[in-house]
């Protein structure tokens, strides 16, 4: 079942802001000389904008996920996919099977020499790939990053899930509500870098600095990049040296998914609190059971679908990527870029006993 979000709230809110910002130097639409001078660096060519240009047949996208057998990314990917079908193109999956910083190195390669006319990366560390995606865009091969993003001139989007900062502070909100604002907590994150990940786990520090979390510890950051069994090991580690925890964060379906799993299993079921990123068919079991009581995210499918129709756009010229440019993305309606190329999916959905059943992915 598709998630319904405030997409379309986000969206004019997001050109609102823009425009109000803007409105002493310029109108709320159309290049500005700052982000034609970032298309001609990126694509070699002073980019121009149709936003009446059809999309093309025949497009060629391509999606290169952090780790070819991550389930989330799975769900991402051949939304996609689907959705390149409704415009008449067609897309493929390909990545490697760990997350390391270099492991998409030689895909990006390979993709430039198969002539794609998109890559959509969700990136395993923001600078490894940089050299392809730079030489990628030069063939003029669009770039979009989903999920994860890469450098901001590695690429011409960022297809964001959400406000960075709304995940990293309402997943310490939701904490520390679940724990009366008492005790030490830790992360369980997944690679150490991995751009969503750490730009999360920056805004969940500062939120954490407030007033009303001083009796709050954060006593570690551990990482178990986005390997079940690690992060499972990683779980057990943390109670080990921290038998006294009272919560834990993991913004990784990985990981929540992995510590999930140990905690129904040990004597902390109940008494410590795990909360992050999951998908609702992986966590359904664990919310019926009493170890999780709620977590958060977005709707992959969605996500997926939107990145898709940012890269055909890209590729048939009605948008360049420059902020105030706006897009049609199927049945999700009208989007503005953002700036830095960024485009924000929606709200983040919070999942519990009340509602799980009622998501299917």
């Amino acid at each position: 079942m598709i998630i319904r979000t405030a997409v379309r709230r986000r969206a004019a809110a997001t050109a609102a802001t823009a425009c109000a910002l803007a409105v002493a130097l310029t109108a709320c639409s159309g290049t500005t000389k700052d982000s034609a001078e970032k298309n001609t660096a990126q694509t070699g060519t002073a980019a121009k904008a149709d936003p009446n240009a059809p999309l093309k047949k025949g497009l060629k996208l391509a999606f290169l996920p952090k780790q070819i057998n991550n389930p989330y990314e799975k769900i991402v990917d051949e939304a996609g996919i689907a959705a390149a079908k409704e415009y008449g193109a067609s897309g493929k999956e390909v990545g490697p099977s760990d997350a390391s910083a270099s492991s998409q190195v030689s895909y990006i390669n390979t993709l430039i020499q198969q002539r794609q006319d998109a890559i959509l990366i969700a990136a395993n560390d923001p600078n490894a790939v940089c050299g392809p995606l730079k030489q990628a865009m030069k063939k003029n091969i669009k770039v979009v990053a989903y999920d994860s993003d890469t450098a901001k001139d590695c690429r011409q989007l960022f297809i964001n899930q959400a406000s960075s900062e709304e995940i990293g502070r309402s997943l310490v909100q939701h904490l520390g509500e679940q724990i009366g604002y008492q005790g030490k907590i830790a992360i369980l994150s997944a690679t150490q870098n991995a751009t969503n990940q750490n730009t999360w786990i920056e805004f969940m520090k500062d939120e954490l600095k407030l007033p009303k979390y001083r009796n709050m510890t954060l006593v570690k950051v551990a990482y178990g990049d986005d390997a079940d069994q690690k992060s499972f090991q990683q779980t057990q580690g943390l109670l080990q040296a921290y038998p006294d925890l009272k919560g834990i964060i993991s913004p990784t379906t990985v990981g929540i998914a992995a510590a999930a799993r140990y905690l129904g299993d040990s004597s902390y079921k109940g008494k410590v609190v795990l909360n992050g990123l999951g998908t609702p068919n992986q966590m359904r079991k664990y919310v019926k059971d009493g170890t999780v009581e709620q977590f958060s995210l977005w709707n992959p499918e969605e996500l997926g679908y939107l990145g898709s129709y940012a890269a055909a756009a890209l590729a048939s010229g009605q948008i360049t990527g420059a902020e105030g440019e706006k897009f049609k993305a199927g049945k999700l309606g009208e989007y503005t870029i953002g700036k830095d190329g960024e485009i924000i999916l929606g709200e983040p959905t919070v999942f519990d006993k009340r509602n799980i059943d009622t998501f299917d992915f």
